[in-house]
């Protein structure tokens, strides 16, 4: 069951939290383009992600491990690193999909 965003942002809001979890494909690519839309320009977004592909345009992510913050930096700098979130995106086969700043 999907639960979507627990909030959608009002005016005065400026952070919004995503719980994805057993979505569709179709859902969740739907999800992802509203996420990207100029309605969540300059809102901070907290993703729990399922699927790693979700998050890997994140500007920055933080890798919990046993409840402990073992990683946080942006995404290609986690790659580089070859820690446990290179292992998930390696795992996925999504190496070629996180691209090294400019």
């Amino acid at each position: 069951m999907w639960t979507g965003p627990a909030a959608l942002p009002t005016p005065n809001e400026q952070l919004t939290l995503v719980v994805q979890a057993a979505v569709d494909v179709e859902t969740d690519a739907m999800l992802q383009a509203t996420l990207r839309s100029p309605m969540f320009h300059d809102r901070t977004i907290i993703t729990i992600a399922h699927r790693i592909n979700t998050i890997l345009d994140s500007d920055r992510i933080v890798v919990l491990d046993h409840g402990s913050v073992a990683e946080f930096d942006t995404p290609s700098e986690l790659v580089r690193r070859k820690g446990l979130f290179y292992e998930l995106v390696r795992e996925a086969g999504l190496l070629d999909s996180v691209v090294a700043p400019q």
